[in-house]
């Protein structure tokens, strides 16, 4: 990649317009596309995504634009910050427009519902690319956009890949690690929105530091669980973009995930909590993703499993935490011993 850099950033969220704003600072030719005509006009008149991220100022000279081929055309890289369930949609309109020859980088947290594939599969799957990178871990669009101290995770197929989006991205205030565990990393990234659901609704519920800390332990042995029977890493689980994710998801006041859930917990119906905000809830749909892939891989997932009866079934989140809580007892580690 050359020093200064042609980069699409495809989605007009509050990420996506953090990783412009970093781009951009850095001295790189950033165009960020919206899928909404009149809303890249606000943002063009605006110079603030007033929807997703208020009271950031968006640089005077950030191309701002709702033509997905101005966007992508003769970009160096590439990187897909949609929601998970408009990914695919987007893969397919920009498709004309992307080459064999550029990066494409997917900073979207989630698996898609249907097909149950990670992001990077799916830019795979639509656009026939190898040249692929996932971007992951503790990543609140607002503290990086302010300047906040944060590091995250690259990872690819391809170690070449993985190091220059590193290089790519890696600014004073944004310091960033690589991984070959590109399974390991996107499932951490997906999967620790149901965890931060189910830690909002023990916040929603009144419930005290015993009950978060257990589920947050036992959150993250479910997440490492399933990876390992998907072919991930179990260490990974272990880093930024798994036990740092889910840290920072499950405890912040700017985490949507765990909002959510306070909602849940505090009693409001799941469709107006979900509709109470512009941005969308990941961890919903991949609460239900999540079950599917446990139950293909023979799995256990209590946690997640009852997030699902609680947000699909109508289940009550204390008769949930009661069932958790009447399993029967089992080593926290291992078989059980001789």
């Amino acid at each position: 990649m050359s020093q200064q850099t042609t980069i699409a950033v495809l989605g007009d969220g509050g990420w996506g317009t953090a990783l412009s704003i970093l781009l951009h600072n850095k001295g790189h030719h950033v165009r960020l596309w919206s899928p909404f005509p009149e809303y890249a006009e606000v943002l063009n008149e605006k110079r603030e995504n007033v929807k997703y991220l208020p009271g950031i100022r968006i640089p005077e000279d950030l191309f701002i634009t709702s033509d997905i081929a101005e966007s992508c055309a003769a970009a160096e890289v590439v990187i897909f910050v949609t929601p998970s369930h408009h990914l695919r949609e987007v893969c397919a309109r920009a498709k004309p427009f992307i080459g064999p020859e550029q990066t494409l980088v997917s900073a979207t947290k989630g698996l898609e519902e249907n097909t149950l594939l990670r992001m990077s599969q799916v830019i795979e799957e639509v656009l026939g690319h190898v040249r692929v990178a996932v971007l992951s871990g503790p990543t609140l669009a607002r503290e990086v956009a302010t300047g906040h101290p944060t590091a995250a995770t690259v990872s690819s197929r391809c170690p070449s890949v993985a190091r220059a989006v590193q290089s790519l991205l890696t600014a004073q205030h944004f310091r960033l690690y690589t991984s070959p565990d590109i399974v390991g990393v996107e499932l951490g990234g997906a999967l620790k929105n149901v965890i931060a659901i189910a830690a909002g609704i023990v916040d929603g519920l009144g419930l005290g530091a015993n009950t978060k800390s257990a589920l947050l332990t036992r959150g993250l042995a479910e997440m490492a669980r399933l990876g390992v029977a998907m072919g991930a890493d179990r260490s990974t689980f272990f880093g930024l973009s798994g036990l740092g994710d889910l840290f920072t998801t499950a405890v912040s006041d700017l985490s949507r995930n765990h909002t959510f859930g306070c909602q849940i917990g505090r009693g409001v119906p799941v469709k107006e909590a979900e509709s109470s905000t512009e941005m969308v809830i990941e961890g919903i749909r991949t609460t239900k993703a999540a079950v599917e892939h446990a139950r293909k891989q023979k799995v256990e997932m209590p946690i997640a499993t009852e997030v699902y009866h609680v947000l699909y079934k109508g289940k009550h989140p204390r008769d949930a935490i009661a069932t958790l809580m009447a399993r029967p007892p089992k080593p926290e580690l291992g078989e059980e011993l001789e």
